[in-house]
């Protein structure tokens, strides 16, 4: 377990009263902003007779800059949240979150104050299926600053393989190029370009790379377009609602208090405006957002 995780204390929003105890609701799906609707796409495409609120910290993103112990309380105030509104299954969209609040809250505050609530990540989903992908056991995990400092990757692989070796990229330029839609731009072939460069130097062998932040799905061409022919490129969303759809049929108590009226709601802790044109980068609908103070 990471150091920074293990002493962090419950936060006061535990006392918080839930609403809806015992009453079925929908899956809540968090992120601290944009990325996450990657997964949501894909978990909706998979299983989309269940209903689903989205939720974005987008007034408090970036969170891969942010300390472990703002991150944990970040994430666990907007999981807090969701179990308010009725969720009893929330999904961390969110690869930092994953990698800095879930063990935390998964291991201290759920026993304690939600028992019959349960919060999964998007790291383990993908770590499982890079076996399978790879034949030289040499990844390369492309990811926030943040998420290549929490060392999760590497740890999830040493739990579960112990001939795979990973070497990991942080791209902090790639999430701004693509939340001010620049992703196409002349600039963000330089950055792209850059890391895929730079991870390749570190490790020669490798055959498969990672995406391990959920906007990077969107630079997915061009990422391809500069790495060598021959190596993979992992995006998280399908393995992540692959994962979820196991876990609802292995956990048929879990399944029974989410509710399936193919429902879609779009939260946001910013202006519903911005988050509506952000928004529109990601996905190809139109979407009606709602504002909420956490």
């Amino acid at each position: 377990m990471i150091k920074e995780e293990i002493n962090i204390k419950p936060n006061k929003t535990n006392s918080v009263p839930l609403q809806g105890l015992g009453v079925s609701g929908p899956i809540g799906i968090f992120d601290s902003g944009y990325g996450g609707l990657t997964i949501l796409e894909e978990i909706r495409k998979q299983l989309p007779e269940y209903d689903y609120i989205y939720l974005g910290d987008n007034a408090r993103t970036p969170y891969g800059t942010r300390s472990f112990d703002v991150v944990y309380k970040y994430t666990l105030e907007c999981v807090t949240k969701l179990f308010e509104m009725g969720c009893h299954l929330v999904i961390l969209a969110c690869n930092t979150a994953s990698a800095k609040a879930l063990r935390s809250i998964q291991q201290n505050d759920l026993p304690l104050h939600h028992p019959d609530r349960r919060v999964l990540g998007v790291i383990r989903p993908t770590v499982e299926v890079v076996d399978s992908v790879s034949k030289s056991k040499h990844i390369g995990l492309l990811a926030t600053l943040g998420t290549v400092q929490s060392n999760s990757y590497p740890l999830e692989v040493l739990k579960l393989y112990n001939d795979i070796t990973i070497t990991s990229e942080a791209c902090p330029m790639w999430v701004p190029l693509i939340e001010n839609n620049e992703y196409n731009s002349a600039g963000a072939d330089y950055f792209i370009k850059k890391n895929l460069d730079n991870l390749l130097k570190s490790d020669s062998e490798i055959d498969t790379v990672v995406l391990g932040c959920t906007h990077y799905p969107l630079l997915l061409d061009k990422i391809k377009q500069f790495l060598p022919i021959g190596i993979k490129v992992v995006t998280q969303g399908e393995f992540v609602a692959k994962s979820l759809a196991d876990y609802l049929h292995r956990h048929p108590e879990m399944d029974s208090k989410c509710t399936k009226k193919s429902s879609m709601r779009y939260l946001t802790t910013e202006s519903v405006e911005k988050f509506s044109v952000s928004a529109s980068i990601f996905l190809n609908e139109d979407i009606q957002a709602e504002h909420i103070d956490i």
